[in-house]
């Protein structure tokens, strides 16, 4: 299990919670998990989410681990340019 921290805007996706636990071990399996449990979640994930691993941000790694101790936190998506 991993403890994963939400941003303010997708807290309503997933039922008002500031963080949530899901079995999950790698950022594709997060994003999984988090669709089937949060549906809700779906437009966000679609339009993209950047995940941040101990203040490190991974935003197309999908296959990274996710360490069970981590800090996690989903973030909107950064655009760059």
């Amino acid at each position: 299990m991993v403890t994963i921290n939400i941003w303010g805007a997708l807290r309503p996706a997933v039922n008002g919670a500031a963080s949530i636990e899901l079995d999950a071990t790698t950022i594709r399996d997060l994003f999984e998990k988090l669709e089937a449990q949060y549906p809700k979640t779906l437009p966000y994930i679609e339009e993209g989410i950047a995940v941040s691993i101990d203040g490190t941000i991974y935003q197309d790694s999908w296959s990274h681990p996710l360490p069970t101790d981590a800090e996690i936190y989903l973030l909107p998506r950064i655009a760059g340019g």
